[in-house]
This record gives C-alpha cells, structure tokens and sequence, in this order.
C-alpha cells in the first residue's frame, strides 16, 4: 500500500536533486478511426484524442501541485499511424494530412508530444508503410507536436535492410527540410529494433495493438538522486555501490506507482506501467554522465564505461521491480548525448566516440541517441550505423534504437542548439569509410539462431 509518507520521504531528492516524473503519457488505440476516407479518418481520429486526453494535463498539473512531485510532461501515444492510414491513404500527402490532425490534437489537449507516427516493418514494408515512412520528411517539417518511429528488426525476424537503406535517406531528407531549425526533424524520429509496445518516453511512444483502449503509462526519472546515494559510499567496494543503486532506483520507482495509480484513477483509465528510467537533462546534476564519474571514471567514454553502465543499468532494473508488479517500458539508464552535460562534455573533449557510444549500448536501455553528426554524412553511412545499433539489439534480445541527427551545413566540432529538454550536440566524427555495397544488398538479415524458442 503506497502512502504520502513514502512521498515525503523523497522531497529532500526533488528539491535537490531533480527528482521527477518525466511524463505521463496516455496511450490511445485509434483502430476505431480506421475508415475509407480521409477526411472521416482525420475527424475520427481528432475526436477520439481530443476526448480521451482532454483531463491529461489538468489531472497533471493537479498531482504536481498536491504531491509536489514535479511532472515534466503529458504526451499521448497512438496507434501506429501506418496502420491507420490504411485503408484511406493513396499516398505520402494523405498520411502527412493526418499528421496535421494529430498536430491539431496535441495542440487542444496541451501535451508536450504525440507520438505513434510510426511503421512496423521489421519483416517487411506493405506500400501503406512505406507511404508513412516517405512522408516522414514532411510530416515532421510541418508539424511541432508529432513524434515519429519506426520499427526495423527484431530478434524474431531479424532485421528489414530495405527499410534500413530507406531510413538513412529518410533521415538526411528530414534534416534538410528542418536545416532552418537547427535539423530539429531528426530529433523527433526514431529507428528501433525490439521496439517496446508500452514505452512512455518520445520519441519513440507508440500504442501496441495489443494494448487496452486507454492506459496511463508512466516514466520516472531521477539521475541526480542516484548521483547524490552514490556520493555517499565514495571508495566502497561493488556490493555497497550495487545496493545503494538498487535501493535508491525502488524509492524512485515508489513516487511513479503512486502518480501512476492516482493519475488513472482520476482519468478513469487503466494503470498500464512505469518506466524507470535514468533519463537526463541539461540541468546540472541531472545527468547519467555524472554518475559514471562517480563510479570511478574521469569522463564517460574512459576504459571501464561499458562496464559501469553495464551495473548501473542492472541494478535501476532490480530496484525498479522490486517496487512496482508493472515496471515496463525501456527502464534502464538513457545516454542521450545533447541531452546530458557530461556526456557533451565527453563529446567535446574527445574522450567520447561514437564507436564507444555504440558499445556503451549493448548494455544500456536505448541506443544511439540524440547524436549530431556532420552535415554531409551520406545516407548509405547513416544506414550502416542504424544496421549496426539493430543488430545488438536482434542478437542480445533487448531494445536499440537510432536518433541522429546530420547538421546540415555543419562540421566536426561545431554545435546544434536545440533548447529545452533536448540541449544542444556536438558534432560527432564519423568513420568515413563506406559501406555502400553492403548496404545496396538488399533483403532481411535473419534472425539469429537463438531466436527459435518453441
């Protein structure tokens, strides 16, 4: 039974230390909008997301002030679009019509983002999501709300390499049409392999058809609080950094059930999960980067990283299930490089790679995140480093994805200013050696041996 008194026991950890609910989100099935017209599909689906979320943010704003547990945002996850749009859509302007609509949307309820703008294609492409995927381009230009993904591989069908060669060209025409914006398209799209069907986070929130109507789903953030426990038995051996870890993430985890439980039941909708994960922010003190310092390393990106983001992320996992029956989601620590201070400082001072970057993923709960690169990075590369991130992900059973983002115009060593949340990147060095023949193959990498389990 949660009480306020296991709240109260936590103000110390957000007055000081960042502590917060980094979203709730409300996850939509827009399968009932589903229509041979586009206009009655868009109408549908504004209705349904307009009624459904219209309490979200006040019912949000209401728990911040009687808790004091601060919520960063209230976003909604829908359907996959792809799907959707099938039966109306003859094109890639029709599916950017009703990105348009969801932009509407989000803009009548209030919320942060909308994700859902999405494809699952990990098998491979129908002509409606190659459709969607074509129209991502312009549906991120001309929208502020709409988040977008798509799901390429997964460890029981191995990975698209159509899809993959696609969203490389996808991904640099994105950023083209945005260059004006500092490229901010590609920081709202997302590749996965293993995609989550309950994730809460943006940009990669969609609502699984396997998923209920409605469903709150919670994300729970908090690296300063770890940041500050770990300061605390400085020079103690594993097991006492392992426990503090995993005590520190359950008493987080216990302030997400409580917003989770009380937002459903004031919204009148079901309890999905909560998503404990270390995700950073610009502030300082809020940041995944200073908690591997204080494991022990100079920088993130120093001999020892992988392993001691490797603990980390195990142990979050261990606390965060041990407080909730629901921990769901990606729950694990984040890397997202323009979003943490000390993983731009890593960046920018050379002791982080983005070949480290990408080991550093085979233990984290994501991938390759928010990471600029130069401006003229060829499509067949970008494929080759989402083809790399997807295969971790297929053989190790787990969740990757890819955000990059090609600063148009820009170099090694230059910055993309994005602002809030999302921070600012610096431009990566990328290996400049080509993979274009592998690439142009064409077809599906199977999955691997391992997958068949019947």
């Amino acid at each position: 039974m949660i009480n306020i008194n296991e709240v109260m026991e936590t103000n110390t950890m957000i007055r000081e230390d960042n502590l917060d609910v980094r979203t709730i989100t409300m996850g939509i099935s827009l399968l009932d909008c589903i229509s041979t017209s586009l206009k009655d599909t868009c109408d549908k689906v504004y209705d349904k997301i307009t009624t459904s979320a219209k309490d979200l943010v006040r019912v949000g704003k209401d728990l911040e002030t009687e808790y004091g547990i601060p919520i960063v945002n209230k976003r909604i996850s829908l359907t996959p679009i792809a799907m959707v749009g099938s039966s109306c859509c003859k094109g890639s302007k029709d599916y950017v019509e009703i990105a348009k609509t969801l932009d509407a949307a989000a803009k009548e309820v209030g919320v942060n983002f909308i994700g859902g703008y999405s494809a699952l294609v990990s098998k491979g492409m129908t002509p409606y999501d190659e459709m969607l995927i074509r129209s991502i381009p312009e549906a991120l230009n001309v929208t502020e709300y709409v988040c977008s993904s798509v799901n390429v591989g997964s460890t029981k069908t191995g990975i698209n390499m159509d899809a993959v060669k696609l969203l490389g060209e996808i991904i640099r025409e994105t950023a083209e049409l945005t260059a004006d914006r500092d490229c901010i398209g590609p920081a709202k799209f997302v590749v996965f392999c293993n995609a989550p069907d309950d994730n809460p986070f943006m940009a990669g929130a969609f609502h699984g058809v396997t998923e209920a109507d409605k469903i709150i789903n919670v994300g729970v953030s908090g690296p300063g609080v770890v940041k500050r426990a770990l300061e605390q038995v400085r020079g103690e051996n594993f097991e006492v950094l392992c426990e503090t870890i995993k005590k520190t993430a359950f008493k987080v985890t216990r302030v997400g059930q409580l917003v989770a439980k009380e937002a459903s039941k004031r919204l009148g909708v079901p309890f999905g999960i909560i998503d404990l994960s270390l995700a950073p922010t610009p502030a300082i003190g809020d940041s995944v980067g200073e908690i591997l310092e204080e494991i022990g390393l100079e920088y993130a990106g120093a001999p020892g990283t992988t392993a001691a983001l490797a603990l980390l992320n195990d142990q979050v996992k261990k606390g965060g299930v041990m407080a909730s029956s629901y921990v769901g989601g990606l729950s694990g620590a984040f890397i997202p490089v323009s979003e943490d201070q000390r993983m731009i400082d890593a960046a920018s001072c050379g002791a982080l790679t983005l070949e480290k970057l990408e080991a550093m993923t085979c233990v984290c709960s994501v991938g390759l995140d928010m990471i600029a690169i130069p401006g003229d990075t060829k499509a067949t590369t970008i494929s080759g480093i989402i083809a790399d991130e997807m295969a971790i992900g297929m053989v190790n059973q787990k969740t990757t994805a890819v955000r990059i983002i090609p600063a148009v115009g820009k170099k090694v060593g230059e910055v993309l200013e994005f602002g809030g949340l999302l921070g600012y990147a610096p431009i990566m060095k990328v290996n400049e050696y080509s993979c274009d023949a592998f690439i142009n193959r064409g077809g599906r990498i199977p999955a691997p041996i391992h997958s068949f389990k019947n």
